[in-house]
């Protein structure tokens, strides 16, 4: 894909409305994890050499249209040391930047007109900038307001982070260091289906962890006891396998699990196989046996994607095992084995971070679900804007 891109962009002098993803963790007003607005870095700070007067629009959490403080970008203003305008749309800061000032504009989601795409908030957005430049990769699936609506009326551009994510990402999918092996996890079969069929197309491998590991095991007749998994999707978990294996992809599913006799974090951990577990046991991550299962596929792999912790990996240390073992493993790949490792998704990231091996991947994607799309072959309405046509 060839995007139009700030790279050799004359931005002196003019002001430049910059879509970033903001959308961190925050407690008790502090940021948590820092990792995106981190990566966004790289694009503001070129910007901001070339004498640009740089206005960041973003978006936390979900206000759904009202101004609700416990929304506000305030902690993300502090953080990086910019003015935050207290309304997005208040022009009057303008009158007072000079070339390399930053500043944060207040949630855009704010404003109803934001999720919209409402064509009277995109112009009053746009109005006084010379400039858009898109950032915010992992919002990019989203036809809002600060993705599209501002890119129809402003000379629209992508920034350094946007056009690396889209760099690697076509990367993976076009020319792989093969073995290729794909790692999907996470709770629901229904919300993943188009990308276990584009990756079970792609793929040599393809490991299904995590809930949808439950329900794909399920699907071929085993016990799962009182777990979160999806009855209805039966049918489809059995058709993507079927799919699977017409295309020569090799699908590795669940040996054993950790079960517990409840979901909570302190709940005693038992690891079973599918034949031990009992109708109220609880599994809530995956056992020794599949982690070395999976591991044996990722040692001989030339390529790794994965999204979703196999998990419930924030309750440390005793359901943190899979997802933290697995981490490790496609770290140590990557560092000693030449393996081109590509990750994505929230969840994913933050276990990376809390075992300290983030650093060690090839390349870590901001985007959750926009990453997901992307390897489905979903068109990204905030990216295909930017397209040269």
């Amino acid at each position: 894909m060839k995007l139009r891109t700030i790279e050799n962009l004359d931005v002196r002098g003019k002001f430049v409305l910059l879509r970033d993803d903001f959308n961190v963790q925050i407690v008790d007003g502090k940021i948590t994890d820092a990792f995106r607005i981190e990566q966004s870095m790289a694009t503001i700070n070129a910007l901001r050499t070339g004498g640009a007067k740089i206005a960041i629009c973003a978006h936390l959490g979900r206000p759904k249209g009202t101004r609700n403080m416990e929304f506000s970008l305030r902690p993300v203003a502090e953080y990086m040391g910019v003015p935050l305008i207290a309304d997005c749309l208040d022009k009057d800061f303008m009158k007072n930047m000079h070339d390399g000032d930053v500043v944060l504009l207040e949630n855009v989601r704010f404003y109803a007109g934001e999720e919209q795409n409402d064509p009277a908030f995109a112009t009053a957005l746009a109005r006084g900038f010379d400039i858009f430049v898109n950032d915010a990769f992992a919002v990019s699936h989203r036809a809002h307001a600060s993705t599209v609506g501002v890119a129809e009326i402003l000379p629209s551009y992508a920034g350094l982070l946007l056009a690396s994510e889209i760099a690697n990402l076509d990367a993976v999918m076009t020319r792989p260091a093969r073995p290729l092996t794909a790692i999907v996890a996470g709770s629901k079969v229904s919300t993943k289906i188009g990308v276990l069929k584009a990756l079970a197309a792609l793929a040599d491998n393809l490991i299904i962890g995590g809930a949808l590991g439950t329900t794909f095991k399920f699907a071929t007749g085993a016990n799962v006891g009182n777990s979160l998994y999806e009855p209805d999707q039966r049918d489809t978990a059995l058709e993507i396998l079927a799919f699977a294996h017409k295309n020569n992809c090799n699908v590795v599913l669940p040996i054993d699990k950790g079960t517990a006799p409840e979901f909570a974090p302190a709940a005693p951990r038992t690891d079973k196989t599918f034949a031990e577990i009992a109708d109220n046991d609880v599994i809530m991550d995956e056992g020794p046996q599949t982690i070395a299962s999976d591991i044996s596929v990722i040692e001989k792999s030339g390529t790794v994607i994965w999204n979703g912790s196999v998990g419930m990996a924030e309750w440390q240390p005793t359901w943190s095992f899979g997802t933290f073992t697995l981490a490790r493993a496609i770290a140590e790949q990557t560092r000693t084995g030449g393996m081109t490792s590509i990750i994505g998704g929230g969840d994913t990231v933050a276990a990376l971070t809390a075992c300290g091996v983030k650093d060690d991947m090839t390349y870590v994607s901001t985007g959750g679900g926009a990453f997901l799309e992307y390897i489905e072959g979903r068109p990204l309405p905030g990216i295909q804007i930017l397209e040269h046509k």
